[in-house]
């Protein structure tokens, strides 16, 4: 069986779950508190759980009992004193804590949860693990960003980007990467894939450097506590053992974050709640724009050495925002040499009507004067159209990987590559919302281009109709 197949499976339980009251947004969350036990029982590391608290001990309890037995395993896991008298202080392991650290579970009707857990454990482990417990897990996660109802697109960077960034920045073996907005740890992962494959699965590293590869190479930082357990969960399904921060990069916290050889990263987009300014007192330019502030952060995060490098998408708002925008983007231009902006597609993340960029820089060793010229590709005029059935893949980027690869820039003969000098953009008044081709309004779309426009525009529709009748169930069940 192939992990789509067990995904599949698994997203299934999704209907048990919608029959209990279960929102799409906890279902990930929800199958993760199960899932950690069965996969720690095939992964042969039980021992990081108590005993008592394991697989075998959930699987053998039904009904009331099997309810009342997992409430008290989530809390236990999660910290809490076990709820029986006189009952002996449990010592849960640390990654055990951050993974169960306040679950509580929403499933009322104790049959759901046993089929959830008959099911799980009569899954094809065999093949999962042949596959990969990690990239099942992430094909989960991946599965439950696709669901519009979810909302869970907003933490999950399509993985053909994330690959295609990390490949370009390229991680080496004994560098220290992070991410300050992780989502579920996506860009750490590929980052830690890319070094593992470039050194035989570690076995070219000396002991000290595997053991650093393993336990402190990946870092990242997330704000949201549910998503703060999904990362810790792909982490430790990856054979990573870093930390993994849960609170706010843009408060005192991150000034502890620091010194990094690589940052490869998809921060939040939109603005501090109420506009209140970010409570950081080291950046030099205070603006309510989280894009803005993170982009502070990442690039003042980085050894100055001009060897660490970043890769950040950002919106296009980052690029042509005015007052402390423009003094942003001065001040990345002198610390950074920011070589290259790759102007996405549109289409391609959950909220479609964001363009967005990557942008692609590297540390200097001094301050001032980093930036002489910005390369330039357009991968958003005049592009196909991005949709369910017409996804993003690794191909696409083909084009602009040789551009950016090329040995000569100036020699690429690419009517989407062109460059801009830094005195050019300073005449245009320091804005970097550069680089786009004319749109050829004219253009002839494919047929199946609008077969395809069309058929995501019914699948939209009908998603709006589904979630307008299940409101107006509610409705009427409240009226009654």
């Amino acid at each position: 069986m192939k992990t789509s197949e067990i995904v599949q499976k698994l997203w299934n339980l999704c209907n048990v779950l919608r029959d209990d009251g279960i929102t799409y947004q906890d279902y990930v969350t929800e199958l993760t508190y199960i899932l950690f036990l069965k996969m720690a029982q095939e992964t042969g590391t039980e021992n990081k759980i108590p005993e008592g608290y394991r697989w075998e001990n959930l699987v053998g309890k039904s009904g009331t009992e099997l309810k009342k037995f997992y409430n008290r395993l989530l809390s236990t896991l999660g910290g809490k004193s076990d709820e029986e008298k006189d009952a002996p202080k449990i010592v849960v392991n640390q990654e055990i804590l951050d993974i169960y650290r306040g679950a509580v579970s929403k499933i009322e009707e104790p049959k759901n949860l046993e089929k959830i857990i008959k099911d799980i454990n009569e899954l094809d482990w065999f093949s999962a693990k042949e596959e990969g417990l990690g990239d099942l897990y992430e094909g989960l996660l991946e599965k439950n960003a696709n669901e519009k109802k979810s909302g869970a697109g907003q933490y999950f960077t399509p993985r053909p980007l994330i690959n295609v960034m990390t490949s370009l920045i390229k991680p080496q073996a004994g560098e220290r990467c992070n991410d300050p907005a992780c989502g579920t740890f996506g860009f750490m992962i590929s980052a830690h894939q890319y070094v593992k494959k470039h050194t035989d699965n570690f076995m070219d590293l000396d002991s000290d450097t595997a053991e650093f590869e393993s336990k402190a190479a990946f870092t990242g930082c997330e704000l949201v506590p549910d998503t703060h357990r999904l990362a810790m969960m792909n982490a430790l399904l990856h054979d990573i053992n870093s930390k993994i921060d849960r609170g706010d990069t843009l408060s005192p916290l991150g000034k502890t974050f620091n010194n990094y050889d690589v940052v490869l990263t998809n921060p939040p987009f939109g603005t501090k709640k109420g506009g209140e300014r970010a409570t950081r007192d080291d950046l030099s330019f205070a603006t309510s724009n989280k894009q803005l502030n993170f982009l502070q952060h990442i690039y003042r995060s980085l050894k100055a050495n001009d060897k660490a490098r970043a890769a950040v998408v950002l919106p296009d708002n980052v690029l042509f925002a005015d007052n402390d925008g423009e003094k942003i983007r001065v001040d990345l231009m002198d610390k950074c040499n920011l070589h290259t902006i790759l102007r996405l597609p549109t289409g391609i993340f959950y909220a479609k009507g964001v363009q967005t960029n990557v942008l692609f820089f590297t540390r200097g060793s001094s301050d001032k004067g980093n930036t002489k010229e910005v390369w330039f590709y357009d991968m958003r005029t005049n592009m196909r159209t991005f949709g369910v059935r017409t996804p993003l893949t690794v191909d696409d980027f083909n084009d602009f990987v040789k551009a950016y690869n090329a040995e000569d820039r100036h020699s690429v003969d690419d009517p989407r590559w062109t460059v801009i000098t830094r005195d050019e953009i300073e005449a245009k008044g320091n804005t970097l919302d550069l680089g786009l081709m004319k749109d050829d309004s004219k253009k002839e779309i494919s047929l199946s281009e609008l077969i395809a426009q069309s058929e995501e525009l019914l699948s939209e529709f009908k998603e709006t109709m589904n979630s307008l009748e299940a409101i107006t169930s509610e409705l009427k069940q409240l009226e009654e």
